[in-house]
């Protein structure tokens, strides 16, 4: 009787010990939380960074971490009201972060990001517009918080896109022009477009050149130059200044289908990585510290926020070769790299 109770206790004692301990402080419910958001376990990850933030509520890192897994969790486009509650959430976390650190490069592209995303998925346009444009100052914040940063350049030159391009669509559909017939438009629909959007359109291009200024070889934004470059050659005043642009454009689309194969082809010259080195005998069973440097420590973060850019508009097709001066619209141009 006295084994059988002896038994049962171990067993006892052995399932207690095996149960998790739960943490005692801010950076033990973050490590937790890391764990748990690497394992796609994003509603555990969000209270345990809530624990940690309740407990340290200075700890930008928790704020970071939380207002993390809420967006990972956030639907772009879909409309339930926990939907709509995990973005603001997730605003809101980002929003105590800048109260803090107003030029925290993380929660800026994080709130530019965000609004991005938000603004994609509204079907109103107008609603579509303003958020846009919420998301364009954000993107200019960046800017003045890391002038180097050429995905901030790049984006505010989409976004410029993206509002530029339903008018144009709309006006070339009132007009009953087909896609691949060439322009530019006639008028009076040339010179109103150009009244209201002429600025936005030159905007979006000097954003793409500052972006291509930080990195030559950018072929997303050299997409982008393409899609802004040709559709302005449909609000030129001549059939000369119309070819210009459009062969201005071709230019971009080989610069585009020329840099991405070159990133291909690095890619793939690239030798493979070293294998590790074998680990260093120990001269004694004591275990030793590892201080772990500051990059090392940034790269073993969840994930750093990074925000979903509007994607590339060209994929690498044969077919993508063949937009001719003829291809003067958006919606041409994409459909051969579709």
């Amino acid at each position: 009787m006295r084994l059988r109770i002896a038994v049962i206790l171990v067993n006892f004692l052995a399932a207690l010990l095996a149960q998790p301990v739960a943490p005692v402080d801010s950076r033990g419910w973050i490590n937790k939380g890391v764990q748990e958001y690497k394992g796609q376990r994003y509603k555990d990850a969000v209270e345990s960074f809530q624990k940690a933030v309740d407990l340290d509520p200075n700890n930008m890192t928790a704020r970071l971490y939380l207002a993390t897994a809420l967006m990972s969790q956030y639907i772009p486009g879909a409309e339930s009201p926990q939907n709509t509650e995990m973005a603001r959430k997730a605003e809101d976390q980002f929003t105590r972060v800048l109260q803090i650190e107003p030029v925290n490069t993380t929660a800026l592209v994080s709130m530019a990001s965000l609004m991005y995303q938000q603004a994609m998925g509204m079907p109103d346009l107008d609603q579509k517009i303003r958020k846009l444009d919420e998301a364009a100052s954000w993107y200019e914040k960046l800017i003045a918080a890391d002038p180097q940063n050429k995905e901030a350049f790049y984006s505010l030159g989409v976004i410029d896109w993206v509002k530029w391009y339903a008018p144009y669509l709309r006006a070339r559909t009132d007009l009953g022009m087909k896609p691949e017939q060439p322009g530019p438009l006639p008028n009076p629909a040339r010179q109103e477009l150009n009244q209201q959007y002429s600025s936005m359109i030159e905007h979006g291009i000097s954003s793409l050149e500052k972006a291509l200024q930080l990195d030559p070889q950018y072929s997303d934004a050299m997409a982008y130059m393409n899609l802004l470059i040709r559709e302005r050659a449909d609000l030129a005043e001549s059939q000369e200044q119309y070819r210009s642009e459009t062969a201005l454009a071709d230019q971009w689309v080989q610069k585009a289908l020329d840099a991405k194969r070159g990133q291909v082809q690095s890619q793939l010259a690239a030798p493979p990585p070293p294998l590790p080195a074998p680990p260093p005998l120990q001269s004694s069973s004591t275990p030793q510290r590892i201080r772990v440097g500051a990059n090392v420590q940034q790269a073993n973060l969840v994930r750093n926020v990074e925000p979903v850019y509007p994607p590339w508009p060209f994929r690498l097709a044969s077919r993508a070769q063949f937009v001719s001066p003829r291809s003067s619209t958006a919606t041409d141009a994409c459909r051969t790299c579709n």
